[in-house]
């Protein structure tokens, strides 16, 4: 194993990341989708950043790969919009009601609902 290069950059600033990167690879082996199909979506994400001027902006690039992926999901007919959104707002509530330091954890009767 050679030593890191103190110039280049982590690939994952935020467990965040590593997260969104993990899961767009578990869901490509489970054949959702292949990797030319996520290439061309997420490149339409990377490119609607840099027109608009946020493509360097931090976090944008994952901001952008998750951007992709639920898109990419949404149009396979895997998730749907809705889903999608009952998802996160289920997540937002879990995070604001955690205490700070403490794991969030989702409530599986907001799961249920969806």
């Amino acid at each position: 194993m050679r030593p890191a290069d103190p110039k280049e950059k982590p690939p994952f600033t935020a467990p965040w990341q590593a997260q969104a990167f993990a899961l767009t690879v578990h869901l490509n082996e489970r054949g959702l989708f292949a990797w030319t199909e996520w290439g061309e979506e997420f490149s339409v994400h990377r490119r609607r950043s840099a027109d608009a001027g946020v493509a360097d902006q931090p976090d944008q690039y994952y901001l952008d790969w998750i951007a992709a992926l639920e898109a990419l999901l949404i149009r396979k007919g895997d998730a749907s919009d809705e889903v999608l959104q009952s998802l996160k707002r289920a997540w937002v509530d879990a995070y604001q009601r955690t205490p700070h330091g403490d794991p969030v954890k989702l409530d599986p009767a907001a799961t249920q609902r969806i």
